[in-house]
């Protein structure tokens, strides 16, 4: 009989997901190390229903008992205590509150084509309003996407010999991830983030003064002068009209010679892998108007825009990079 391990599997993985999930919002990893009855009071949690989910969180490698006292592995204490400096919490908890329950949507999405916010959440606009419909959600989504850059913004960096350009921009860059890394990478570079007056505020908290923090929409306002551009997770955000309406905006704006830096999930040329570009695309139908593509889809979309010499590469981090020139 074939082995059905991986249905299985399948079938439970959503409850090892929400273990954490759980976890991480309630604010188990910022609380240890503490025995079951001082988190119970801390977290105002039944004490016996608590212990199963702290269990669970032993059984996931996640924290550890000592025969008194939970506390963290080290796997949470890097990347799930709020105050670390590699937190995905953000991201694990912008997981919870809003992706899980759209994905309950999915079956919805499939058969209609479209995002599931109203769905979800009876939420209707721009679908970055949603993203940012409260100060609470906004910051939980940017410190995601904070953690996030962390693990791949220096692989994205390094991809490609930036030493030729002085001045990036990173459009929709949010907390400045991006920039800050090619700015270590090339000390010369003098960097900026052009975002939305919202993610602007937050960034103020992760950017220090090594990166300059610019306002703006790069939809409807004039982008700042720059030779190189950076679009990190931005494409995938969006359906084609916008996408070329966007790059032929870059393409206008540079000077002969500038570049465009991206940074996204690859698809294989077939679209049959790797898993995690598959499900972010599945993600992006979710909860936006774009999707994942191909190498070969967006040196398409680039030199449908005026760009040339288009290349990709794969970084092993979270994120891949494409280039291209004016």
């Amino acid at each position: 009989m074939t082995d059905p391990g991986i249905v299985i599997d399948l079938m439970e993985a959503f409850r090892r997901s929400k273990t954490m999930f759980t976890a991480a919002s309630m604010g188990v990893f910022d609380k240890t190390p503490a025995t079951l009855e001082a988190l119970a009071s801390e977290l105002d949690a039944d004490a016996g229903a608590l212990k199963r989910l702290l269990n669970g969180c032993v059984g996931l490698g996640l924290l550890q008992h000592d025969g008194v006292s939970y506390s963290n592995t080290e796997v949470a204490q890097t990347y799930l205590r709020r105050s670390s400096p590699h937190t995905l919490c953000g991201y694990v908890v912008y997981s919870d509150c809003v992706l899980y329950p759209m994905w309950g949507c999915l079956e919805g999405a499939v058969k209609d084509g479209t995002h599931r916010w109203k769905q979800a959440f009876g939420l209707d606009g721009p679908i970055f309003s949603n993203f940012f419909r409260t100060p609470e959600a906004r910051h939980d989504f940017l410190l995601g996407m904070h953690g996030f850059g962390l693990l791949s913004s220096p692989q994205v960096a390094a991809a490609f010999d930036l030493s030729g350009f002085r001045r990036l921009v990173d459009l929709g860059g949010g907390t400045g991830h991006l920039p800050m890394a090619a700015a270590e990478r090339y000390p010369h570079l003098r960097a900026a983030v052009f975002d939305l007056p919202e993610a602007i505020e937050t960034a103020r908290e992760f950017a220090g003064g090594c990166v300059e923090l610019i306002a703006g929409d790069f939809f409807r306002d004039p982008l700042p002068p720059a030779d190189l551009y950076t679009l990190g997770r931005i494409l995938h955000d969006w359906n084609e009209e916008k996408i070329h309406a966007l790059l032929g905006k870059i393409h206008q704006s540079l000077p002969d010679g500038g570049g465009l830096l991206i940074a996204e999930k690859l698809l294989l040329p077939d679209q049959s892998g790797p898993t995690p570009a598959l499900m972010q695309s599945l993600n992006m139908l979710i909860c936006t108007e774009g999707k994942e593509r191909t190498l070969g889809e967006y040196e398409r979309l680039l030199m449908e825009a005026g760009f040339s010499g288009v290349e990709g590469r794969v970084t092993g981090a979270p994120l891949d990079a494409i280039f291209a020139r004016k």
